[in-house]
């Protein structure tokens, strides 16, 4: 997470919590990929469900379109 995109520290550690939490419970299907996580600047304001919520689709996403490869 930038500083430049999420100002306070505070919230910058919240997402990579997040981030890192969600991560360990998908792992088994994002195995053998390389991830980085770019938060939009309104990241920092969004309910932690509403960041989950994305993070499980983009997860979806990334597995599915590494498994059809």
């Amino acid at each position: 997470m930038a500083k430049k995109r999420v100002r306070r520290a505070n919230r910058r550690n919240r997402l990579k919590r997040l981030v890192r939490e969600c991560f360990r419970e998908n792992q088994d299907r994002l195995s053998g990929l390389d991830l980085v996580v770019v938060a939009l600047a309104t990241a920092d304001q969004a309910a932690g469900a509403v960041l989950r919520g994305s993070l499980e689709r983009h997860w979806t996403m990334l597995a599915e379109r590494c498994r059809s490869r």
